[in-house]
């Protein structure tokens, strides 16, 4: 197994976004490649190169009727997926599935043992659910990424750790009454940012309850209040033993971002890298895939995801 960490790029993925003024543009793919390239890691990376994600693949965790819906309104090139976040841009049918299919190699990759570690910058779309868009996500790469590894490698242990600033509704609500979706999610309290979910007490249904792990921070917590939320999360992880880790490091929980309120700066995001690193390796196989989320100051997006990449190559 290489020590090289393989990080995803392409036009296929970059092309994810929805045009100016809208925040989810398709210039964060190329930012953040710009400064991963500046970082001196070059000798460590391995590139990887998306391909478009099958329609039953994409069935894993979408209703058929909603796969439809998405490549008809794509092919029309306008309207909305949702209720006014996501626009049916034309082509964001084959972007979104490319989106898909890199994270998907990426978990093929690691499960053939070629790789430890992978991240994919345009990922982590945490807020679509199972039958429809939201939160300009259209395919949950999260989701179907869990289901792939259940179906395809047998896996069923396995961990979910989110740390965008907005709470992974898509992943949570799509599991809740999974016992063995390990999930724990930092992120700003819904009481003031969408998607308004992920209180403390929203732990799981059913058999599920206890198993799922929300904390919510204040508007304008910082790295401190981070790392105090952190240990709540390792010594959940370190209780439930995963077989395999998916990270979710959206850039807009730093300090700047114009749509959210919380002030972590980019070493958050590598602490919290490193320690999934040294759980993955304790429990997993060293086997860790991170996603790069949400993010929409550029700055932010480009020094959060290097550090993320930073921390799978040195620990």
């Amino acid at each position: 197994m290489s020590d090289t960490v393989l990080v995803y790029r392409g036009a296929e993925i970059a092309a994810y976004g929805f045009g100016d003024p809208h925040p989810f543009g398709t210039d964060r793919h190329d930012v953040f490649h710009a400064e991963l390239d500046k970082a001196g890691l070059a000798d460590f990376i391995d590139y990887g190169h998306p391909r478009p994600a099958l329609v039953d693949e994409l069935a894993l965790f979408h209703t058929p009727e909603y796969i439809d819906k998405v490549s008809r309104l794509s092919a029309e090139g306008k309207g909305w997926l949702d209720e006014g976040d996501t626009p049916a841009v034309p082509g964001i049918y084959d972007a979104a599935s490319a989106v898909v299919g890199a994270v998907l190699c990426a978990v093929d990759e690691v499960m053939h043992g070629n790789y430890k570690r992978a991240f994919i910058p345009i990922a982590g779309l945490h807020h679509a659910a199972r039958d429809r868009a939201a939160g300009f996500c259209v395919f949950n790469d999260c989701g179907i990424a869990v289901e792939y590894l259940r179906k395809k490698f047998g896996l069923r242990r396995i961990a979910y750790v989110d740390i965008d600033a907005h709470h992974g509704d898509g992943v949570f609500y799509g599991f809740e009454e999974d016992p063995d979706l390990i999930f724990a999610d930092l992120h700003e309290d819904g009481r003031n940012l969408y998607p308004g979910t992920g209180a403390a007490e929203e732990t799981g249904k059913g058999k599920a309850r206890g198993t799922k792990l929300n904390i919510p921070l204040a508007p304008g917590a910082d790295d401190n209040d981070f790392h105090r939320g952190w240990e709540q999360v390792e010594a959940y992880l370190e209780a439930a033993r995963p077989e395999f880790i998916l990270m979710q490091c959206g850039a807009d929980s730093l300090e700047g971002d114009p749509i959210t309120h919380l002030c972590w700066t980019e070493e958050a995001h590598a602490a919290a890298a490193a320690s999934l690193c040294r759980l993955a390796d304790k429990y997993c196989d060293g086997r860790i895939i991170g996603t790069g989320g949400g993010g929409y100051n550029r700055h932010n997006v480009a020094r959060a995801w290097t550090r993320v990449v930073q921390s799978l190559v040195e620990t």
